[in-house]
């Protein structure tokens, strides 16, 4: 018996990784992240699976539908939104389950801020604007932020934010930000990613709070950055015809002229 922890992608069914697919539906038991989880992934269960809605559920009743299926020995597909490395609550579950001797396998999801940048068709690490992106938050009632870790500070390096579970703090967010990006810094916030009800909004740290009205709340991604306006931008060297690189030597005098796949293999 394994607890399978699955990243079930920020909300197209199509977006759910192969891996994930298939551990789905071969698993007797689901438990699933509420209405953040479609009905489409859902129906990849086993018709005779029994399919548990943790939203209203404590750890403790997780913990104890894991255990009713451990001592059935019956495999579990517990399907957060997103990616599991960032706020899935997945260390907490794991935890307890290495404690109980309980065997976990995991399996990433497309994360929600790749399909934000996907929905705006943008690059958020484009050359002389920006090589870094800092995922973060508020602090909220569910997790308090480190000490270190405030806008004001991710705000000095220039890099992309991208803020999540926040909309409801936006002009906070504006307010920390101004100072280091600029009132005309470019800014878009992301509702429901991949989301048939997708909505996408775009302006300035200026513009952006009279924008958002109420009924975007919780699943939003505020993006902010420099490399959101997609111009200003250098070309990388990546692809220059004189760049010289280990699969493209430029010359026989090329450090990587005599590299090879064999040679790198046994490096």
């Amino acid at each position: 018996m394994t607890v399978h922890f699955i990243g079930a992608g920020p909300g197209a069914p199509d977006l759910l990784t192969l891996r994930g697919r298939d551990i789905i539906s071969s698993c007797q038991v689901c438990l699933y992240a509420g209405s953040l989880v479609p009905a489409e992934i859902l129906a990849l269960c086993p018709t005779d699976a029994r399919i548990v809605n943790t939203a209203p559920l404590d750890l403790d009743q997780i913990m104890a539908e894991i255990g009713k299926a451990y001592a059935a020995g019956q495999d579990v597909a517990r399907l957060h939104s997103g990616d599991l490395s960032v706020w899935s609550a997945m260390g907490e579950q794991m935890r307890r389950l290495k404690a109980m001797g309980i065997p976990v396998s995991v399996t990433p999801g497309v994360p929600a801020f790749a399909a934000a940048a996907a929905a705006l068709g943008t690059e958020l690490t484009l050359p002389g604007l920006a090589q870094s992106v800092v995922l973060t938050r508020t602090s909220g009632r569910a997790s308090a932020m480190p000490e270190g870790e405030t806008l004001t500070n991710f705000a000095a390096t220039g890099a992309t934010l991208a803020i999540h579970l926040s909309i409801q703090n936006l002009e906070r967010v504006v307010t920390e930000l101004t100072p280091a990006y600029g009132t005309d810094c470019p800014v878009a916030v992301v509702y429901r990613a991949s989301w048939p009800d997708q909505v996408i909004l775009r302006g300035q740290l200026s513009t952006i709070a009279v924008q958002v009205t109420g009924d975007i709340q919780r699943t939003a991604l505020i993006l902010v950055g420099p490399a959101l306006a997609g111009e200003g931008f250098d070309e990388s060297c990546l692809y220059a015809v004189d760049y010289d690189r280990r699969y493209r030597p430029q010359s026989s005098d090329s450090p990587w002229a005599s590299w090879t796949e064999e040679t790198e293999a046994n490096a």
